[in-house]
Order: C-alpha cells, then sequence, then structure tokens
C-alpha cells in the first residue's frame, strides 16, 4: 500500500484539483444554486460514485484499452454532450414559481424538482460520461503506486478513495455554500427566472466544451 506521507501528499493535489474550475464542480454550483443543498449534496455523492468507476477501471486495466480507441471516446463524449443538452434545455424552460404561493397549491415545484435518487444519477452520468476524467485518472492515479510496495490494483483503488474523499469535501463546501445563496434567490421570481437561464447557458456550455474535448 501507498505510504502516509504519499497518502497525504496525494490528497493535498486531489483538493487543489478539486478547487480548480472545471465542468464537475460548476455543475454542482449550478444545481445547489437551482435546486438547494441538499440536491447539491445528492450530486456530489452521484459523482463521487462516478469516481469510484473511474477508478475501478483503471485498476482493472480497461482504461487503457477505452484510451486507445477514439470511437470509444468520440460516443461517450457525445452521450455526454447530449445529456448536458437536455439538462439545459429543460432549465431554459423551466417556469419560475410564485413565493406567495403555497407549496401545497402548485404542481408545478414538485414535477421540477427531481428527487434525490435522481439527482444522484444525474451526478454518475455527468462523470462517467466524461472520457476526460477516465483518461486524467489513467495518467494521473499510477504516479502514485509504488510496485515495490505491493500489487498496482489495490493501490490505486485506495488513491481513488482517497480522490473521492477530497471531492466529497470540497464539492460539498461549494453545495452548501451555492444552495444558501440560492435559497435568498428562490424568493423572487424574477432572480428564479434569471438563475434558471444562467443554469441553462452553463449546462449548454459545458455540453459544447464536451462535445469537442480532445483526447
Amino acid at each position: 500500500m501507498p505510504s502516509l506521507q504519499t497518502l497525504i501528499a496525494f490528497f493535498g493535489v486531489a483538493v487543489l484539483l478539486a478547487l480548480t474550475p472545471g465542468p464537475d464542480n460548476m455543475f454542482v454550483l449550478v444545481q445547489s444554486a437551482q435546486r438547494g443543498w441538499r440536491a447539491g449534496m445528492c450530486v456530489v455523492l452521484g459523482l463521487c460514485l462516478g469516481l469510484v468507476g473511474h477508478t475501478a477501471a483503471v485498476a482493472l486495466g480497461l482504461a487503457a484499452v477505452f484510451a486507445a480507441s477514439s470511437g470509444a471516446f468520440t460516443a461517450l463524449k457525445l452521450c455526454g454532450a447530449a445529456y448536458l443538452a437536455w439538462l439545459a434545455w429543460g432549465a431554459l424552460r423551466a417556469q419560475a414559481d410564485s413565493p406567495d404561493t403555497p407549496p401545497a397549491a402548485s404542481a408545478e415545484p414538485a414535477a421540477r424538482a427531481p428527487g434525490a435518487l435522481r439527482m444522484v444519477a444525474r451526478g454518475v452520468v455527468m462523470n462517467l460520461t466524461n472520457p476526460k476524467v477516465l483518461i486524467f485518472f489513467l495518467a494521473f492515479l499510477p504516479q502514485f503506486a509504488d510496485p515495490a510496495r505491493g500489487a498496482l490494483a489495490p493501490q490505486i483503488m485506495l488513491l481513488g478513495l482517497v480522490f473521492m474523499l477530497a471531492t466529497l469535501l470540497v464539492f460539498g463546501a461549494i453545495a452548501c455554500f451555492s444552495g444558501a445563496f440560492g435559497t435568498l434567490l428562490q424568493r423572487s421570481a424574477r432572480a428564479q427566472r434569471l438563475l434558471n437561464r444562467t443554469a441553462g447557458l452553463v449546462f449548454l456550455g459545458l455540453a459544447l466544451r464536451l462535445a469537442t474535448a480532445q483526447r
């Protein structure tokens, strides 16, 4: 297994990477502002579960096979881009709720607010359909694994779990702060409309970025 010093250094690097602006933390930021910190934390959980999938792929050697296939890379990124475009369409079409309307008197908010499992699923799909994350893990994780300290697969899985912990802490903080700010905005129908349009444009921008990504 990796030494304690290696794990501490790896955790520090993982925290810095999680803080670096990118598609995943932007996704958490927007979803939390739009739907609240609880929904944002569900998205964070889903993103972390996706990291487990990427880590397992690297440990089992599947990532190397995938990275060598341009067709698989293209297919996966287009699926991810299509999913983000669909989320953008939903956000752009979303209507603001009147702050004076009691929650029980309107079925629209319930229709627009996905449950916890659906928000977790959004995070999983967002992460797993981004081939750049898989290729990054393929290049990044093995650098901290030492063949002299035992089998590489268990070391890579442990490193993936440490990376997931760093992601959970950083993205969780983003979800809480963004969710608190979004709660204030939800009190104004005009602010809600602006937030929905902003979310739609962000999702659309992420979709275009993923669709044009190169290996």
